[in-house]
C-alpha cells in the first residue's frame, strides 16, 4: 500500500509537525504542568485531567491507515497524558462480538455498520455518548449522519472517517493515449467497456476477497445501482425490509451489475475470468490499471491508499476517479457512501474524553493533513485535504444538496448485511443465479 511522492512529502511534513508538537508539549513527568499552557496544546485543555490513563480502541483499520491513525492523535496523547492503544483487524466484524461476549470488550470501537451498532445497542452492550460528545457531534455533523448512530432515541457516537463509494477509478494517461472519454451515463459506460474490450484488453478489474468480510465490494455495486435504478425512498425501503430482498427492483439492480461483473469479455483484467473476482483481494483489485492490464475499477474514495508506491493520484496523473454514472440522469446524482462510528463499551472519564475529541474539528483537520482521508465533519477545512479525490469527496459530503445514502449492507441487520448479503454475492460471482441468491438472503432476514 502506498501513495504518491507528493503525498509522501506531505505526510513527512505532518510527522515533523507532530514531532515539534510533542517536543513543545513535553513527554516527561516534569513537564506535566506545562502541557495545558503551551500554545500547541491549547486545543486540548478541555481534555486534561487524565494523565497516565489508557484507552483501548478496536477497528478494522490496518496497515498504513492504522499508522496514520496513530500519528493523527499523537499530539493529543502528549498534551493530555492519555495513552491510546489501537488495534486493527481484518476480522473485526466477527471478532468484536466474540470479545464483547467474552468480557474483553475494547473501550472504544470504530463500527462501520449501523446495523451492527444497533445490535450492540439493543443488547445493552454500548454506552450512550456523554453530553460533551453529543454536543460536539451535533455541532460538527448533519442530522443525516447522526441518525445512523442513534438507536431508540439514544445517541451512541459520532462518525470518524467517511468515504464516497460512487467512484470508478481509471488512468487519465491511458484514456488520453487511447482517445477514450469519461462516461456520463450508464449507457456510455457500457459503450466504453465494449470499445475497450474490442482492443483485446479486459476493461474491468475487480476483487471481493476481504477475509471474514469477503463479498462486501460486490454489495456496493448493488447498492449504487439500487440508488440509480429506483429512488432514495425505495432504497430506504430496501435497507429496512420495507420491500423484500427478492423484490423485482432488487433483482434488476443485481442483473444490471452482472452486465459487467459476470461478463467474461469484461472481467477480470490482470487476474483471470469472472470467478477470479471472488479470490482477488479488494486491496489488490485495482492495481492492474497501473500496469495497463485493465482500464476501470469501481471502488470508494479510500482506495487512494491502495495504489503502488509512486503512483500519482490526480486528474492528470497515473490514476484518478470519476463519478459512477447515473442510469437515468434525470434522477439526479445520488451518492453512496460509508464511514465508521466511534462507539463506547466503557464510560470512564478518559474514554469519554477521547470519544469527544474524535468528534471534534481539531481531530478531523489533524487527520486530514496527514493525507488520504475523508470526513463529513463540517469543521474540516478543504485546505487541509491534499489528495484531489479526497477533496472532491469532502466537497460532495459537505454540499447540502447532495442526495447521500449510507452503504446499504451496513444499514441492514448484521445477520444479513454482514452475513448472507456478503456470502450471497460470493455465490453469485461463482455462478449461482440471481433469483436463488436473493431468495436465500430474503429468507435470512430476522423475523
Amino acid at each position: 500500500m502506498a501513495f504518491a511522492r507528493s503525498r509522501q512529502a506531505l505526510a513527512v511534513a505532518g510527522v515533523l509537525g507532530l514531532a515539534l508538537g510533542v517536543t513543545a508539549c513535553g513527554t516527561g513527568s516534569d513537564k506535566k504542568s506545562s502541557k495545558a499552557s503551551s500554545p500547541e496544546c491549547a486545543a486540548y485543555e478541555k481534555y486534561q485531567g487524565h494523565d497516565g490513563k489508557k484507552v483501548t480502541i478496536y477497528s478494522s483499520i490496518r496497515d498504513i491507515e492504522a499508522d496514520r491513525l496513530t500519528q493523527s492523535w499523537k499530539e493529543f496523547e502528549n498534551c493530555t497524558g492519555i495513552k491510546i492503544d489501537h488495534e486493527g483487524s481484518g476480522e473485526f466484524e466477527a471478532q468484536l462480538g466474540v470479545r464483547v461476549d467474552g468480557g474483553n470488550a475494547p473501550d472504544l470501537a470504530f463500527i462501520p455498520q449501523p446495523g451492527l451498532l444497533k445490535r450492540f445497542a439493543d443488547a445493552g452492550k454500548l454506552k450512550p455518548a456523554g453530553a460533551d460528545t453529543k454536543a460536539m457531534a451535533e455541532a460538527n455533523y448533519s442530522p443525516d449522519w447522526l441518525k445512523y448512530s442513534t438507536v431508540d432515541g439514544k445517541f451512541y457516537g459520532a462518525p470518524l472517517g467517511s468515504n464516497v463509494k460512487s467512484y470508478v477509478w481509471y488512468s487519465p494517461k491511458m484514456f488520453k493515449e487511447k482517445g477514450w472519454t469519461v462516461p456520463e451515463t450508464w449507457d456510455d459506460l457500457i459503450k466504453l467497456s465494449d470499445t475497450i474490450a474490442g482492443t483485446g484488453l479486459k476493461p474491468w478489474c475487480a476483487g471481493i476477497e476481504s477475509g471474514d468480510a469477503t463479498g462486501w465490494p460486490a454489495t456496493d455495486w448493488i447498492e449504487d445501482l439500487m440508488l440509480r435504478m429506483t429512488s432514495p425512498e425505495v432504497y430506504d425501503q430496501w435497507t429496512t425490509h420495507g420491500i423484500p430482498f427478492n423484490d423485482p427492483q432488487v433483482a434488476g439492480a443485481v442483473d444490471k451489475a452482472g452486465m459487467i461483473l459476470k461478463n467474461e469479455k469484461y472481467v477480470n483484467g490482470g487476474f483471470g475470468g469472472v470467478k477470479s473476482i471472488a479470490t482477488t483481494s479488494f486491496q489488490e483489485a485495482g492495481t492492474p490499471i497501473t500496469a495497463g492490464k485493465c482500464a476501470l475499477h469501481r471502488q470508494a474514495s479510500f482506495y487512494a491508499n491502495q495504489w503502488p508506491q509512486g503512483t500519482k493520484v490526480a486528474e492528470d496523473g497515473d490514476v484518478f476517479a470519476f463519478y459512477f454514472p447515473a442510469v437515468d440522469p434525470a434522477k439526479g446524482k445520488p451518492v453512496l457512501g460509508g464511514g465508521e462510528f466511534v462507539t463506547a463499551f466503557a464510560d470512564r472519564p478518559e474514554v469519554q474524553a477521547v470519544q469527544t475529541y474524535l468528534a471534534s474539528g481539531e481531530y478531523a483537520n489533524s487527520r486530514a493533513k496527514i493525507g488520504d482521508w475523508v470526513s463529513a465533519n463540517k469543521k474540516l477545512d478543504l485546505a487541509n485535504v491534499p489528495n484531489p479525490v479526497d477533496k472532491l469527496s469532502v466537497q460532495i459530503l459537505q454540499d447540502p444538496k447532495t442526495v447521500f445514502r449510507f452503504d446499504g449492507s451496513d444499514l441492514m441487520p448484521a445477520a444479513v448485511g454482514a452475513g448472507t448479503f456478503w456470502k450471497g454475492m460470493v455465490d453469485w460471482i461463482n455462478g449461482k443465479d440471481t433469483a436463488t441468491v436473493l431468495n436465500g438472503i430474503e429468507s435470512s432476514w430476522p423475523k
